[in-house]
């Protein structure tokens, strides 16, 4: 059964959001321009998606206020949501947890523990699991009743709520995003080229692992959505 899912874009128009998420997710996605103030008039969906962003969710804007009120409500009525990166952080947010800034960007290819083996979106990842990063907040308290399902040295990695799951990581990024990313970063020349050089093959490779939670959480949706009253 094909998926509707809907793509709350918050990345300013950046060229290669869409196309990633497009690429990984099987499902048709309703898209939308959520830092134009843009979106859905209603719920009729059968999950959300949040992706990344160079805003902080803690900025008086309010495009921001809209998307976190949003994403609060679809979670309430009980629509599968996966936050990523930014996404991560909004979702944290609309469910009652906590985002502050880093003292520095954490940015290239790393290893991230699992915490929770369990859990079905990681079901299938390495462990550790390989996945680029690029942020400079980070979730420092999880909403009440979330589990943590991955970490690292900078904090939580990914958590989840009943049907609701956030990845502080970009598993959608391919070798090109993941390079044009890094060169926009006002950052020392050595550090950007470090970060670079650091974007192989193998480190692709590994990384490419970790895009098998977008798979699993189209089935955990679609198996939602086969038990619905609805189907």
């Amino acid at each position: 059964m094909t998926l509707r899912l809907a793509l709350l874009d918050a990345s300013h128009g950046s060229e290669h959001t869409r196309p990633n998420f497009r690429r990984e997710l099987d499902a048709a996605l309703a898209e939308f321009d959520v830092t134009a103030g843009e979106l859905p008039s209603d719920f009729a969906f059968d999950g959300v998606v949040v992706t990344g962003s160079s805003s902080s969710v803690y900025w008086d804007e309010p495009w921001i206020d809209g998307l976190v009120n949003w994403v609060a409500e679809a979670a309430d009525r009980g629509l599968p949501i996966l936050g990523v990166c930014y996404g991560h952080q909004v979702l944290a947010e609309a469910l009652g947890g906590r985002v502050e800034a880093m003292a520095d960007i954490e940015l290239g290819y790393r290893l991230i523990d699992r915490v929770d083996d369990g859990d079905p979106l990681l079901d299938g990842l390495d462990d550790p699991f390989t996945a680029f990063e690029t942020h400079s907040d980070r979730v420092v308290e999880l909403p009440t009743g979330a589990t943590l399902l991955a970490e690292n040295d900078r904090g939580v990695q990914a958590f989840r709520r009943g049907d609701c799951w956030g990845v502080q990581f970009h598993p959608e990024y391919d070798e090109e995003s993941a390079e044009r990313v890094t060169r926009g970063k006002d950052l020392p020349a050595e550090r950007i080229e470090a970060v670079v050089d650091d974007i192989d093959a193998d480190n692709y490779a590994a990384a490419c692992r970790t895009k098998r939670l977008f798979d699993n959480f189209t089935d955990h949706v679609r198996a939602r959505r086969a038990t619905s009253p609805e189907a």
